[in-house]
Formats: structure tokens, sequence, C-alpha cells
């Protein structure tokens, strides 16, 4: 279960993504945290920014563990996410052999929120649960009391889309 010092990364995570859709970017925002509470890195997406569809924040993460951490390190850190990890994303992080997972809200509750807003299945990546990429990688989510912050800011989103 989430302590406070977690809930205080995942409120960052949300604050990230706000600052993505103030970007003009979809709203998702990480937070990657050393097994001593540090936070070494943090990212929010840059899709729309900067034209490359990879850039999404968790991708990044992963990417800065691969280069900066070793093995040990990697395994003990925890990935805090506004959104849970989509296919590409999960597939990254357990390649790169990254820890824990912790995110505000579950793709599931994304494709129903989409649904509801509009946006045609068709014109969305299918995404599956973290374990069905990464099934050796602990997940835990959504998160109750903060999923519907991340709701309403894919709601502002798509309305300015």
């Amino acid at each position: 279960m989430t302590n406070d010092t977690e809930l205080r990364h995942l409120r960052r995570c949300i604050e990230l993504a706000t600052e993505a859709l103030e970007a003009g970017d979809e709203p998702f925002g990480s937070v990657l945290v050393a097994a001593d509470g540090r936070v070494l890195a943090e990212d929010r997406n840059r899709v729309r920014t900067l034209g490359d569809l990879t850039r999404h924040p968790e991708f990044e993460l992963a990417r800065w563990a691969a280069t900066n951490m070793n093995a040990g390190e990697r395994a003990t850190a925890t990935v805090y996410t506004s959104g849970e990890h989509c296919p590409m994303c999960s597939a990254a992080h357990g390649l790169v052999g990254l820890g824990r997972i912790v995110y505000v809200s579950s793709s599931a509750q994304l494709d129903n929120w989409l649904a509801e807003l509009g946006v045609p299945a068709s014109n969305r990546i299918r995404t599956f649960p973290i374990q069905e990429i990464a099934p050796n990688i602990a997940v835990e989510g959504p998160i109750t009391g903060l999923a519907e912050q991340v709701r309403e800011l894919h709601r502002r989103h798509r309305r300015n889309s």
C-alpha cells in the first residue's frame, strides 16, 4: 500500500502530467526513485513537443536508468507514474530490469475514459496490464483518490485537441 512519501511522488507525477498537458502533450508524468528514497529522474510526456511518438516519460526513465544505474540499483528502484505503462513502456521497463511500478490510473480506466470522451478504439494503441508484458515486475495501482485528477487531465486534453 502507498504511504505518505509514495503519495508525494504520485502527486509529483500528476504535476508533471499537468505540465505535459499545458505544453500541448498528452497528460503523463513519471518519477524514478532509488531504494533509499532519492528522486533520481523525472519526466513528462513529450510526444507532440518533440515530434517522437516514443517520448513517453516511462520510456525516458528506462533509458536514463540503463545509462546511469547498475543492474542492482535498477532492480531496487521504483517508478511512480500517473498512468499505467503502455506495452512499449512495459517492455522497456522489463528489459532494463527496473523494479516496482506504482501508477495512479490503470490502462483499463484510461480506455474507459477515452471511450466516454468519444475517442474511437481504432484511434488508440491496444493496452495490456503491465504484467502481461513484463510478468515479473511488482505493480501497484490504481490509487483511489488520485485517479480522478488524472481523469480530469485527460478530459481537458480531449477538449483542447
